[in-house]
């Protein structure tokens, strides 16, 4: 092993799986806006846009990524307190912005990937997974 290939750590896996989650997205039709957007309410793991659409709408992606399914799919990993927390991300980020009444959708990718693969085995994507709530968006 030399001195610079010790120093190469693998790419952390959830990393991996908006870097494959992205890849998809765009080959779908949406445009990548932001990736990992923190504020005080959470992190937004992608925001993009969907292009297919004709009102152009703003997408907010949770990504979850699992090495197997042992414990159940990763979109189950989207309970409804995380739901809470993304919406609450994301009005905030819609405030920042002055989008508030651009048209939104929640959408989950899931992924399993393997320690040993090189690409994930399964990857779903959820298009409006949960509904937007109303009341967060005031």
């Amino acid at each position: 092993m030399t001195w610079l290939s010790s120093l190469q750590r693998p790419q952390p896996l959830g990393e991996r799986g908006e870097h494959h989650a992205a890849r998809l997205l765009r080959r779908k039709g949406h445009r990548v806006l932001l990736a990992g957007e923190r504020n005080r309410f959470g992190e937004l793991d992608l925001v993009t846009i969907d292009e297919r659409t004709p009102e152009r709408r703003l997408v907010f992606v949770e990504v979850k990524t699992r090495r197997n399914e042992r414990a159940g799919s990763p979109a189950e990993a989207v309970t409804p307190e995380k739901q809470r927390r993304l919406t609450r991300a994301a009005t905030s980020f819609l405030r920042t912005h002055d989008l508030q009444d651009h048209p939104i959708r929640f959408d989950v990718v899931a992924i399993v990937w393997p320690v040993e693969a090189k690409r994930p085995v399964k990857v779903t994507h959820i298009e409006g997974a949960f509904p937007p709530n109303a009341s967060q968006r005031s």
